[in-house]
């Protein structure tokens, strides 16, 4: 048995060992579980995909005379402005309505303006860039706030506080999309081509954070985590949270199961790791880089991160059925999908990840430089997340999900 006191102090003294999880399959194939607990303190685990349910923090600073927002655009992509009277909130996904101030009078978009395939993540990645932003805003005036608009420009180096608080990061498993009807549909997944073409999955498998702490014994709230090339933290169970999910003997889910809350301060972090994407006919997204340490403590830790792509299985789901339970072609594993081709009745269907595999594979790589260099040090969860507690039915990925 081992404490994070005793592995913190270790990587204080650069004498701490640190795999990838890649690393740690490769040796358990070699030297065994029981050999590799001995030989290992921390394993890293890392994953780069969409995380749509993203978003910063900013807060302004105060205007001479004050402004209370209650309407703003930051390179024309709407902020939330519903809290105290500079403090915004910018997702991920949020769409621009307008290219420029010229496109915009009194909140309203010109007839005619163009909208460009730009939204919240495009300026979250601008802004830790160290790019200027546009900023224009509309008041609401009172005696205390008399300003009645505002324009601008912002960096990260102009603005009180710029931290992302991400509420859905981190999916533990996902679905692989299909398309079974007659034409191309644009979805999250991005183009599912018709009569099963394609099959798009996001999850990187094996090599993802929660896939190789499938109870959550080692992540918590509060942990401490790689999050866009900077330092961030566990801040509470995702939306969507759902434990519940049917798991295999392994206890790695079926299908989407466990999310996790991220935060994080912007300013740490490396536009490298943080990406604004766009989903053609869906929208703007984010691309980001995550990456969980987990102490070895014991040999349970080993046994779980041990798991190959071949042990865990995502559901195939057809969304040619636009409704909200879709029915499905069964499970595949991780194996069958990074062979580049599955098979659904008997056809054979080319697949492609929508995670960058090679940057997962990076994110891994530079945590662990991290703690061999005594740069980044474990810390323990001040509490648990909740795994006996779930909002959303069992079934909702379809009824034809089984596990032969």
């Amino acid at each position: 048995m081992r404490t994070i006191a005793e592995i913190n102090d270790k990587i204080r003294r650069q004498a701490a060992v640190a795999w990838t999880v890649e690393e740690l399959k490769v040796r358990v194939q070699d030297i065994g579980i029981a050999q590799a607990f001995k030989e290992v303190d921390v394993i890293c685990t890392g994953t780069f995909e969409p995380m749509e349910s993203s978003g910063a923090l900013i807060n302004l600073g105060h205007t001479d005379p004050p402004i209370k927002i209650r309407q703003c655009w930051l390179d024309g992509v709407p902020a939330y402005a519903g809290f105290g009277a500079v403090d915004l909130y910018v997702g991920a996904t949020a769409m621009a309505d307008y290219t420029g101030s010229s496109e915009m009078a009194d909140g309203e978009i010109r007839q005619g303006a163009t909208l460009p395939e730009r939204g919240g993540g495009h300026v979250i990645e601008d802004l830790i860039a160290g790019k200027t932003v546009q900023l224009r805003a509309i008041g609401q005036v009172t005696d205390c706030y008399p300003r009645a608009s505002y324009e601008t420009t912002i960096s990260a180096k102009t603005i009180n506080q710029f931290y992302l608080y991400n509420p859905r990061n981190l999916y533990q498993n996902f679905i692989v999309g299909v398309n079974g009807g007659d034409r191309l549909l644009y979805t999250y997944l991005g183009p599912l081509q018709p009569r099963l073409a394609n099959a798009v999955y996001s999850s990187p498998g094996a090599i993802s954070p929660l896939l190789n702490d499938p109870d959550l014994q080692l992540i918590g709230i509060g942990t401490r985590i790689f999050l866009g090339g900077g330092i961030g933290y566990v801040a509470w169970e995702g939306t969507q949270h759902f434990p519940l999910q049917k798991r295999l003997p392994n206890r790695t889910p079926i299908g989407p199961a466990a999310t996790l809350a991220l935060i994080g301060d912007a300013r740490q972090m490396n536009p490298r790791w943080v990406r604004g994407c766009y989903f053609k006919n869906y929208g703007p997204s984010l691309m980001l880089g995550v990456g969980i340490p987990l102490p070895v403590l014991n040999e349970e830790v080993v046994r779980y991160c041990a798991v190959r792509d071949k042990e865990i299985v995502a559901p195939v789901v057809d969304f040619s059925i636009p409704r909200r339970v879709r029915p499905t072609f069964g499970l595949v594993s991780y194996a069958q999908l990074k062979s580049g081709q599955i098979t659904i009745e008997g056809k054979t269907v080319r697949t492609a990840p929508l995670a960058s595999i090679f940057l997962s594979r990076q994110v891994a790589r530079e945590l662990k430089q991290w703690i061999e260099a005594g740069e980044f040090m474990l810390a323990e969860p001040v509490a648990s997340i909740p795994m006996d507690r779930s909002f959303l039915p069992q079934d909702r990925w379809g009824s034809k999900i089984t596990l032969d």
